[in-house]
């Protein structure tokens, strides 16, 4: 207990949990003074949200979205790490889940080797996308902001022509041929509903226990985050910074190429024009809101999915539920105004900690440990 407390200090904990609960009660607050102005009840608006998430169907669907979200955010992460900003993921998910579809339409039986056969393929796929801005990185100094987002438009146009070229008409759509059921990932019930919370749950549990462990207990781990805080220092230490780069984006798409699967696997088994867009932007805001934490993320994709999912009961009570987007909106920009303020005051507390040490002539104490700064 000692040793823990030594670690995690209580005004360190205490400091860390500031910025995130103050930003969510900043944006409860805003949201309530807009609602007001508006002729609506705050009141009534929280309780109608709270109460059509605790439905069973609503709540498995807040459920299944959350946890494409995390997915989202934990290949944003991995590039945060190193300094990276992969504004790329959406192009990445939304190619990598075409080639698993197609793929996962072709093959027939194999049991659990056509799941995998369709999870390789989605990694791969993701991987190499966004390699092609590693190496631009790399090799020629291109941002990957830049060379990401254009790879998004890319991938728009790409994917379009290869679901015509590959797939087939389905009504007034344009889809792959359906998943046989040995590709299909099987789904878990939840209080006697239709619908079932997507099986790939346990895939992104999984993936969120290793993040964590090789972000924080491996030598592969600190040596990304001692590139992303300091360059040169890591290259003085023996980094090859350029392969870590290479790895961070590889590493980064990989991940992104799982996003796609939950839904594609668990509930359409197939590709089209249809498909769920917007996930890679919704995965910046979570892994910034969560800090790159494996559990904050966890925690801010579940209220991310909250505000969407609840908010379609809205309507009904009069109130438009672009009021949903609105909350997103302000906790985003509220937590990243928090962090800094919280980073500010985290410096001035340890100055004043120095400052009496060495005034009383003891020695002074290791710094506080703070979460690394994300910037782009």
């Amino acid at each position: 207990m000692n040793r823990l407390r030594q670690r995690y200090p209580l005004r360190s904990v205490l400091l860390g949990f500031a910025a995130p609960i103050g930003a969510i009660l900043f944006a409860a607050l805003a949201s309530s003074v807009i609602l007001s102005l508006g002729g609506h009840s705050p009141g009534d608006v929280f309780q109608t949200m709270f109460k059509q998430a605790g439905k069973p169907t609503p709540f498995v669907d807040m459920v299944n979205q959350a946890m494409v979200y995390y997915l989202s955010a934990v290949a944003v992460s991995i590039g945060f790490r190193m300094n990276l900003f992969n504004i790329g993921v959406e192009g990445q998910y939304s190619l990598a889940a075409l080639g698993a579809a197609y793929v996962g339409g072709q093959l027939t039986g194999g049991g659990p080797l056509h799941i995998v056969a369709e999870v390789v393929v989605a990694v791969l796929v993701g991987a190499a996308w966004a390699g092609i801005a590693g190496v631009l990185k790399v090799y020629r100094g291109v941002s990957e902001v830049i060379s990401t987002i254009m790879l998004n438009a890319i991938a728009v146009g790409l994917g379009s022509y290869l679901l015509h070229k590959l797939g087939q008409s389905s009504g007034n759509n344009i889809q792959t041929k359906p998943i046989s059921s040995s590709g299909q990932f099987p789904g878990i019930s939840y209080s006697g509903t239709q619908s079932k919370i997507f099986g790939f749950l346990i895939v992104a549990v999984v993936l969120g226990f290793a993040y964590w462990f090789i972000a924080s207990r491996t030598r592969f781990g600190f040596r990304i985050r001692a590139t992303g805080l300091n360059e040169e220092a890591a290259v003085a230490s023996g980094v090859n910074v350029k392969r870590m780069t290479l790895v961070a984006m590889l590493l980064s798409g990989g991940v992104a190429g799982l996003v796609g699967l939950p839904e594609l696997l668990g509930q359409t088994h197939t590709f089209s024009q249809t498909a769920q867009s917007g996930l890679g932007f919704a995965g910046i805001a979570i892994a910034l809101l969560g800090r790159n934490s494996p559990i904050g993320m966890a925690l801010a994709a579940v209220l991310w999915s909250f505000l969407g999912k609840s908010a379609n009961q809205l309507d009904f009570i009069g109130v438009p539920r672009e009021i949903a987007a609105i909350m997103q909106g302000v906790i985003l920009l509220s937590v990243v105004i928090a962090y800094e303020l919280v980073r500010r005051y985290r410096l001035v507390l340890q100055q004043k900690d120095v400052a009496a040490q060495l005034a009383t002539g003891e020695p002074t104490e290791r710094a506080e440990p703070s979460a690394p700064v994300v910037t782009a």
